[in-house]
């Protein structure tokens, strides 16, 4: 699977395919926010960059995937379940009562989820703590952390970057998913913080800028991330909110499209976009 790229860019429909599903049954949720970063999740868990067991969810070795923008849950739970951690049909019970697939991820209900996100700002820390704890433990497991571009605006983002350069963390790597919207707007007019690239080098992190939604390049990224020794990396990853159904999002007059689950009499319609892309 590593190497057959015609088979992960099929995983990366078949996860853009269950994240409309699951948030239009649950009638709630983030389709679009998960959609941006579908090609990333792809990469990380049916790309061979992510090593890890689903028989064994809490295997000491394993590396280490957190979603620090939680809202976009639905991609995470699609590549978990695909992945075995779970029973595939589960993700339809999304944001039911009593459902372990909550609206945000939650550790202590779901395996393969590694910290509870969706109060932003936060995921970075975590993944700055798993970095330290693996070097304090003699481990060679890696890292990886998502946050949103509207996410990096919490003051917590850069205290966390700040730490992972003092502590020289090789072993962490960050992905922002520049999808270019937050709630409430286009990011660069809520909060503008480019250059991104460019504050995380001045921060001490060696930092790459890529098309986020061609799986080759996310692919060669992560090649590179994983050869760099004696700081962390910063992926910029530019995005498409609601890539896969772009087309389907102009006709119904929002490229944003946040927090809220495709209408039911658009499924089908999104599903043959997604198909075809």
């Amino acid at each position: 699977m590593a190497n057959n790229l015609d088979a992960l860019l099929a995983r990366a429909r078949s996860i853009r395919e269950d994240i409309v599903k699951m948030t239009t049954e649950a009638g709630s949720g983030h389709p679009s926010s998960s959609m941006s970063a579908a090609e990333v999740v792809t990469a990380l868990y049916f790309g061979g960059f992510l090593k890890h067991d689903p028989r064994s969810p809490q295997w000491p070795d394993r590396d280490r995937f957190i979603l620090s923008k939680g809202h976009a849950a639905p991609v995470l739970y699609a590549a978990l379940a695909q992945s075995g951690y779970f029973p595939h049909d589960e993700i339809m019970t999304l944001r039911k009562i009593d459902s372990p697939v909550e609206g945000h991820p939650n550790m202590k209900r779901l395996p393969g989820v590694e910290a509870s996100t969706g109060s932003l700002g936060q995921g970075l820390s975590i993944g700055v703590g798993h970095a330290l704890a693996a070097r304090v433990d003699g481990k060679s497991y890696h890292t990886y952390v998502m946050t949103g571009d509207g996410e990096i605006e919490e003051g917590q983002i850069w205290e966390a970057a700040a730490s992972a350069a003092k502590y020289q963390l090789d072993n962490l790597t960050l992905i922002v998913d520049r999808n270019h919207f937050q709630q409430t707007g286009p990011a660069e007019e809520v909060l503008n913080m480019d250059p991104i690239d460019g504050k995380f080098t001045a921060f001490g992190w060696k930092t790459q800028v890529i098309n986020g939604n061609d799986l080759r390049e996310v692919l060669q990224a992560l090649d590179r991330a994983n050869a760099v020794k004696g700081m962390p990396t910063c992926i910029v990853s530019l995005t498409h909110k609601g890539q896969g159904m772009l087309n389907l999002l102009r006709r119904l007059g929002d490229t944003n499209f946040h927090g809220k689950p495709l209408p039911a009499q658009n499924l089908n319609e999104a599903l043959a976009e997604i198909a075809a892309s």
